[in-house]
């Protein structure tokens, strides 16, 4: 049996005797692990090689040539050479148990153990070198020198790997070594373990990292310090480390990982603490933005780093309490502001005080005060969140304030005070840009939300316009009236000139109304026009008896078109230009007398107009009282027998829908 000596560095207990390198419990216990080693070291300096004697000058012999050096295990050592000290000691180890080997099978004794002692405790004074050149990876400033040395020290542990398999693969005859296999990549990899561990833990009591002691509290100090001291480690990785490491180690990533777990652990920590919500919400940043944004996708990192591969800083359970935090803290925020607002405004319109006039037209803030929240909402929460659609919750609230919106314009216009057409001039404004905003919203509000906004919003529309529309119409009520009649027919008075003498009056008030809202107040006034138009026809006051009648009336309607277009479209200018194409239609119909064009021309007036209903169509013909009851049958069944058939490519929006008519009942 081999004999052995009680070494002073502590052997490790792994398998055959194997040194590991003791685990510190913090950067002090690796400090006084390091201070013992060097205390324990003893390496003596070179010996002096004899001096040769100096040849006789007398004799004409030649100088032999020097002799080679060969310097020992120690000499490797004094010179920071760890590749060659451990091949060194490699050699040794395969000429001493390869010698031992052969004297047991010629049945020689063994030889003694001390050489084997020796080279066990040179071992392991290897092995301190080894460790304590891994250790300064992260010294403030590595030198060229020190990375020579690192990267010596990274050769003498791969030479140790591929010596531990050596000895696996020979045949079972042959011992190893008490204290093969050394396992230095495993211990290795755990020693950086440590380092990162104890870098990251007492990177919190450090005061010089920048911005960090400017933050408000303890926790947030505690993470930006760690999570900085993690970003400048991997940089000198990168930087240096990298480069004293075979590629296939592939130590950057190996690093990441390790810091990756390492801050993970601490944040998940934090998260299980109990935060309030200004550290919630600074924790959910560092996760969500911070790290992966900024840490991982730094330039340097990301060319050496996968970052894909790490996943989150914090378990999804984890995370989802604290989302839930933040979002809670986050809606009851956002409705305050919303109620704000809105209270702020609704004081302004009760006080009597007239909205604020910018360009020469009534301005409210609502719009962009609401709008101002919402973006800053969507903002932050794709910051704290990672993305826009969690924050989809907060935006819901935005319909409750929109209800409350219209609730509150409601009441105010039921007081009609002198203030109420310029505050509604002004809100409807507010309504437009919130309707533009939404509707440009894509991602970051969901379908749901944003057809549930839009529709109280088109009700907020409609309230304002109809405030302005409704007592014109009521104006107009018993012009309209004289439409279609014998007075009419005749042309002896001037109805649609009064009609337009009186729109025009009304419109006058409108220039300080915004010009996108005034140009859709004009279109609402301009339907509303022709709807009761047409409406006045098809109450069949008038009986058009022939064809010199029909054609009267017919040239009648046409001139009324273009009166019509003339004032609201080229004079006020309407958008609604399509408007301009029913009644010359309508006088077609009106001038025709074969009942086979006329067919032709309700079914392309069909065709343009799906909302054409048959009420209509007999209200249309019934105008024509030298049109037979059975040609109007005829007209009226084939329309509704090509209605599923007939497919028209515009857009044009409904019209004859808003045209109400009693159904004609006739006994054949």
């Amino acid at each position: 049996m081999l004999r052995t000596k009680k070494m002073d560095v502590a052997k490790g207990s792994g398998p055959r005797g194997g040194m590991v390198y003791p685990k510190p419990d913090g950067e002090s216990d690796l400090r006084a692990v390091k201070d013992r080693i060097k205390k324990q070291l003893k390496i003596p300096g070179f010996k002096r090689c004899p001096k040769t004697p100096k040849p006789s000058t007398s004799n004409a012999v030649e100088n032999p040539p020097p002799k080679e050096v060969v310097l020992s295990f120690m000499d490797h050592l004094s010179q920071k050479a760890l590749a060659e000290a451990s091949k060194h000691l490699i050699s040794l180890e395969e000429q001493l148990f390869t010698q031992k080997s052969a004297q047991t099978e010629g049945g020689s004794p063994t030889r003694s153990g001390e050489e084997e002692d020796k080279l066990h405790a040179d071992y392991q004074t290897l092995l301190v070198q080894l460790w304590m050149a891994v250790h300064d990876s992260f010294s403030p400033a590595p030198s060229r020198e020190h990375l020579e040395v690192l990267r010596g020290a990274v050769i003498a542990v791969m030479q140790q790997e591929e010596q531990d398999r050596q000895w696996e693969d020979r045949p079972d005859g042959l011992s190893p070594p008490e204290w093969r296999p050394l396992r230095c990549r495993s211990t290795h990899n755990s020693l950086l373990q440590m380092m990162v561990e104890s870098r990251l833990r007492n990177a919190t009591v450090q005061q010089d990292i920048e911005g960090a002691d400017n933050l408000s509290t303890d926790m947030k100090r505690e993470v930006c310090k760690v999570g900085k001291c993690l970003k400048k480690d991997l940089l000198v990785v990168v930087r240096d480390v990298k480069d004293c490491y075979p590629q296939d180690l592939d130590i950057c990533n190996l690093y990441a990982r390790m810091y990756h777990r390492t801050f993970s652990t601490q944040l998940t920590e934090l998260a299980r603490s109990g935060l309030d919500v200004d550290d919630c919400t600074y924790l959910l940043f560092w996760i969500n933005d911070y790290y992966p944004n900024t840490i991982l996708q730094d330039k340097e990192l990301k060319m050496n780093i996968n970052s894909e591969s790490m996943g989150s800083l914090v378990p999804e359970e984890d995370q989802a309490v604290l989302e839930e935090q933040y979002l809670a803290h986050k809606e009851d925020k956002v409705i305050t502001w919303f109620n704000e607002a809105l209270k702020n405004e609704v004081k302004d319109w009760q006080k009597g005080n007239m909205p604020e006039i910018i360009d020469g037209y009534c301005f409210c803030p609502l719009a962009i005060d609401i709008i101002q929240v919402i973006n800053c909402a969507v903002k932050e929460c794709k910051s704290i969140l990672g993305n826009k659609s969690k924050g989809q919750r907060i935006l819901s609230k935005l319909e409750s304030f929109l209800i409350s919106y219209k609730h509150s314009l409601d009441e105010f216009m039921k007081g009609r005070r002198d203030n109420t057409q310029a505050i509604l001039k002004a809100n409807l404004v507010s309504i437009k840009q919130i309707r533009d905003f939404i509707i440009g919203e894509d991602d970051s509000m969901s379908e749901e939300i944003k057809a549930k906004c839009l529709l109280t919003l088109t009700s907020l529309k409609d309230c304002g316009y109809g405030y302005f529309i409704g007592p014109m119409q009521e104006e107009l009520k018993v012009q309209y009236k004289r439409l279609w009649t014998h007075d009419w027919l005749t042309g002896s008075q001037n109805i649609l000139e009064n009609i337009l003498e009186t729109l025009y009056k009304n419109l006058e008030n409108f220039t300080d109304l915004k010009p996108v809202c005034r140009e859709e107040l004009l279109g609402r006034l301009h339907t509303d026009v022709m709807v009761e138009y047409v409406k006045r026809m098809m109450k069949r006051k008038i009986k058009l008896r022939n064809s010199e009648q029909q054609e009267n009336a017919a040239r009648l309607l046409s001139e009324d078109n273009r009166k019509l277009n003339s004032f609201f479209i080229e004079e006020w200018g309407s958008k609604e230009s399509w408007l301009s194409e029913i009644l010359p239609k309508l006088a077609e119909v009106l001038r025709l007398q074969d009942p086979g064009s006329i067919q032709l021309e309700i079914v392309t007036l069909a065709v343009d107009h799906p909302d054409l209903r048959t009420s209509h169509v007999s209200a249309l013909l019934s105008l024509k009282t030298n049109l037979s009851a059975a040609d109007t049958r005829t007209i009226k069944e084939s329309l509704e027998e090509n209605r599923l058939s007939l497919t028209t490519a515009n857009d044009m929006p409904p019209f004859f829908s808003k045209v109400p008519v009693k159904w004609i009942i006739k006994i054949m």
